[in-house]
Parts: C-alpha cells; structure tokens; sequence
C-alpha cells in the first residue's frame, strides 16, 4: 500500500475509437492516510478486499484492449473503492446510501463498521472522487471529440452469491449481468453484448450504467453499458486466482469493443 501510486489512469487507445473500457474496482491498495481511518484489522480488511475487489477485471479489459481490431482506451482506478467508490452519486441520490456504501462507505459488504461514526467523508471526496471524476469527463470528451460518440463498457464482477450490502441481491444471477440506462443503452449495444457474451441477463442483481454527470441524461452521443461477470465463471472465491474462464470472457470482452467500436 502507498500513497505514491497514482488514483487512476487513462491507458490511450486508438485515435478513432470511441470505446472506454471503464475498470474502477479493480483495485485493492489503500494509501496508509486512508487506512488510518478504517476500523478493521489487518485481516479484517484483507477479508473485506477478497469480497469488495472485482478481481482480475484489470486484466480482462487489458486482454481485450490488446486482442480487438481497434484497440479501446482504459481508464483504471488503481486505488480501492474502499478509498472511494469514483460510481456512486456523491450526494443524497445514492440509494447505496441506505447501507452505509455511498461514495465513501462507511459499512462493510457484510453491513459492519468500516469507519467510525461521525466519520467526515469531504476530504475524501474532495482529494480522490472529484479529481477521478473530471478525468472521466475528459475522457469522455476526448472521445466525443475525436469521433463524435463515446462507448462506456463498464468492466465489474460480482460474486456468486449475494452478500449482505446488496439491496437487489434477490433477483437473478447470471454468468453476465448486463446493466443498462435507459438513455445511455441503445438497443444496438445492448444486442451485441447478448452476442458477445452468450449466457446473460439484464439488470438482474445489479443495474444501471456510469456515465460522467456532466453527460449523464443529457448527450444521447454517450453511449454506456455495465458488464458484471459472476466471478465463479472465471475465479476463485473470495478473492482467489484467474482460472480457465478469464480467456473466454477476455475474447468475448474483445468482440463487444470490436462490435461497436
């Protein structure tokens, strides 16, 4: 863990693809400044990081990047969500809320203290949400520029079975989970990640999209789509290694940037 490692990184593409492959809970480091203001021990922690990381998502949209006809741009949060959760409305419209897992959570996926009561989330805010999420704007603006739409795939996993946090946890759960907006999904995107990806559901136990507020329900240019893989097709859980199923979701992550790029 150290404060030095950057909070997020834009990985370029090519110049006229106007694809993102968005990866924000890839990550398990926690700058020491940070983890002075959690609870948990160190084990307590690690445990945490096994059920909250989406493992191996890094190197999922990594080999797809390398492998698809016109390489996509990555933007990739190299910090944990533990640290903020850059997805999250910063603000009362997060339902996450409810659990104590807005963008700075304060409970663990387990619905036990993660940080102590009174706990001024701001700074956190200010040093880490804010500076992501401006980066994200101009990415995405970068591509607008560049080719006059943006495709946000949102790279997640999620574990086989429902932890406490979640509040649709009952619903649903399929190899791929595909979430979508109703403004930011057109039919076409949708469609070709059913191709891609075979054995999916839609929105089914997890939902919506992330699109960066300043485009969010406002520029029908901005296309969006999560993409949830049920971590059992490819990991071992909790927090276990990559096994045989993260080539084939890898090729099928490559067919989607190619797809609709």
């Amino acid at each position: 863990m150290t404060s030095a490692a950057p909070s997020f990184e834009l990985l370029p593409g090519a110049d006229d693809s106007p694809v993102i492959l968005h990866v924000p809970h890839s990550s398990r480091e926690v700058p020491p400044e940070v983890r002075a203001g959690i609870v948990l021990d160190d084990g307590a922690l690690e445990r945490e990081l096994d059920h909250i990381v989406d493992a191996h998502t890094a190197e999922i949209a990594g080999g797809a990047a390398a492998s698809a006809g016109i390489a996509p741009w990555r933007f990739v949060n190299r910090l944990s969500r533990l640290v903020v959760d850059p997805e999250r409305f910063p603000d009362e419209r997060e339902e996450m809320l409810a659990v104590g897992m807005g963008a700075v959570y304060t409970r663990t996926t387990h619905r036990e203290a993660l940080r102590p009561a009174g706990f001024a989330a701001g700074p956190l805010i200010e040093r880490y949400f804010r500076p992501y999420a401006q980066a994200m704007t101009e990415a995405v603006a970068g591509r607008l520029a560049a080719t006059g739409r943006a495709v946000i795939i949102d790279v997640h996993s999620y574990p086989t079975r429902a932890l406490p946090y979640e509040l649709h946890g009952d619903g649903p759960r399929p190899p791929v989970c595909l979430g979508t907006d109703a403004f930011h999904t057109p039919p076409r995107l949708l469609a070709a990640a059913r191709e891609a990806f075979g054995d999916v559901g839609v929105d089914s136990p997890f939902s919506g999209t992330y699109v960066p507020l300043e485009f969010y329900g406002r520029d029908p240019r901005v296309s969006a789509l999560m993409v949830e893989i049920r971590r059992d097709t490819y990991m071992a859980e909790p927090g276990g290694p990559a096994g045989p199923g993260l080539g084939r979701l890898t090729r099928a992550l490559a067919a989607l940037v190619d797809a609709v790029g």
